[in-house]
């Protein structure tokens, strides 16, 4: 039986997830995934507010991340961020629920460019993420 794409995608994602000792532990979920395509969400702990009583800027970072990780493995290729910029727009405070949805904007052989934009529960951007990521050797299922 031929799998099509979004069962290889949530396949691949479940592949991930079970392997994935960090997202998990910094409370996130993975709520959806598609061919070039996932959302995850985390809310803000106590424990991630910095001296400023925000969310310090690296779990952000991670969250957007992990987000550009499952859209870009979403093909059954082992892809790693090879960059990652991010710029934080609105401060994310303790309590939060934020939402980072990946989109793919290219993928040309081994190279490919994910955005992420992660949003507030209410709407309001938080911060915005571009990812380059290179494919390497190795598959995450099994399709035989």
């Amino acid at each position: 039986m031929a799998l099509d794409a979004q069962d290889i995608a949530n396949r691949s994602a479940a592949a991930m997830w079970a392997d994935d000792k960090a997202s998990p532990a910094l409370g996130m979920d993975l709520v959806s995934v598609g061919p070039g395509r996932a959302v995850l969400a985390m809310r803000v702990r106590e424990t991630m507010v910095n001296g400023l009583d925000v969310c310090h800027g690296g779990f952000i970072f991670t969250l957007a991340d992990s987000a550009c990780a499952f859209a870009s493995n979403s093909y059954n290729q082992r892809a790693l961020l090879q960059s990652g910029q991010i710029t934080l727009l609105a401060p994310a405070r303790a309590g939060m629920r934020l939402i980072a949805t990946a989109s793919e904007r290219l993928r040309a052989d081994r190279n490919g460019i994910y955005d992420v934009s992660v949003t507030s529960e209410a709407g309001e951007t938080i911060a915005e993420f571009r990812g380059h990521i290179r494919v390497v050797p190795g598959t995450l299922i099994s399709l035989g």
